[in-house]
């Protein structure tokens, strides 16, 4: 009998209107807790510690004095421009070809969506490694090659800041192209047909609808791309790691946030300093977004 209350009164907690909202929640409160929550409060302490082998030392804001230095700000610089270079381009131009691709007259439009989103299937390590071969500074290498049938020398594209930015855009291009198109397409299929209509009855043209409907009707979409746009192009590592086949690029012309915290915190030992660099990245990302959204998202008032 006392099995079968208990039982009865698991059953009724569980199905209960009161309680289910809650238990739906529970997973996700538990993952958040136990993945995010726990890893950053350990992250902030470890911060002020001076963490090494069989020893850890209480040093206050040492690790964070110590963050001011020429290799740290070139990898903000680094990670900055690269995260705006890539708002700039993986952002209108899948806009575009969503709408070109969302077009009734489009031939072979499922084509198209299928070689677009290939490369986002493709692992980051044989992208990085396939496009340090293309940009590769030897006369046969391919880039070399397209560019001698123009009567240009062959360059040295990883050794330079300019031309090595340009390697890592044209990689974040060729990678997440494919993605952002299927964002942006899946958000003008929720636009209605008839609105088009009623501006094409009304004289309209494509441009206009394409400026006064689409556009203002993606904003959603173009909000969550904007934000994951900036946390990726902050958090970006991998990319630069193979495109140099190592952390250590010509002058820190690949160094990123990352990979500062993966130099410090892994390849020279010094934990601390690397949990430092990460609560920094992690403020500066949330900032960052937090400012985006104020102006262009969820805090803004709808008229």
């Amino acid at each position: 009998m006392r099995e079968q209350a208990q039982t009865r009164w698991w059953y009724r907690l569980l199905y209960s209107q009161r309680s289910a909202p809650y238990v739906f929640v529970l997973p996700f409160i538990l993952s958040f807790l136990l993945f995010f929550l726990y890893p950053v409060i350990s992250t902030v302490i470890m911060s002020f510690q001076e963490v090494l082998p069989g020893m850890t030392s209480f040093i206050g804001p040492e690790n964070y004095r110590d963050l001011i230095n020429p290799a740290f700000g070139r990898a903000i610089m680094n990670s900055v421009l690269y995260t705006v270079l890539t708002l700039v381009v993986l952002i209108p131009l899948p806009l575009l070809l969503a709408v070109l691709l969302n077009s009734k007259r489009m031939p072979g439009k499922g084509v198209f969506r299928s070689a677009l989103f290939m490369p986002a299937l493709t692992s980051v390590v044989v992208a990085g490694t396939i496009f340090r071969l293309i940009f590769g500074e030897l006369d046969g290498s391919l880039l070399n090659s397209i560019v001698s049938w123009f009567g240009i020398e062959p360059q040295k594209w990883l050794t330079s800041a300019g031309t090595g930015m340009f390697a890592l855009i044209v990689l974040a291009l060729w990678r997440w192209l494919g993605v952002n198109l299927l964002y942006f397409m899946s958000g003008l299929q929720n636009i209605p047909p008839e609105l088009y209509e009623a501006a094409q009855i009304d004289g309209a043209s494509r441009l206009q609808s394409l400026l006064r409907i689409t556009i203002p009707l993606l904003r959603p979409v173009t909000i969550y791309v904007f934000t994951i746009s900036i946390y990726a192009g902050l958090a970006m590592f991998t990319e630069s790691f193979m495109l140099w086949n190592g952390n250590n690029s010509p002058n820190d012309i690949g160094l990123t946030i990352v990979g500062y915290l993966y130099r410090q915190g892994l390849e020279q030992n010094s934990m601390g300093f690397g949990a430092a660099v990460g609560i920094v990245l992690l403020v500066f990302a949330l900032i960052l977004n937090l400012i985006q959204l104020r102006f262009f998202g969820l805090f803004r008032k709808e008229d």
